[in-house]
């Protein structure tokens, strides 16, 4: 599975979002930064959903493909 990022340039600092996990949102003061606070948002994500079992929708780490 593909997850798409989307990374715009705010008034001080970039945001990052992931398109099919919309819960997944981070900032950063260079676009490097933000792609990097985004695998680590995403981190911590799917660690809070396996801890609580909620597996339902979720996305492994060894399916990603992002570019």
């Amino acid at each position: 599975m593909k997850l798409t990022i989307a990374i715009a340039k705010g008034e001080e600092f970039y945001i990052g979002t992931i398109k099919e996990i919309p819960s997944v949102i981070t900032q950063g003061e260079t676009i490097e930064e933000t792609r990097e606070n985004l695998m680590d948002a995403l981190d911590l994500y799917l660690s809070n959903m396996q801890e609580t079992n909620n597996l339902i929708n979720t996305v492994l780490e060894e399916d990603l493909t992002l570019g």
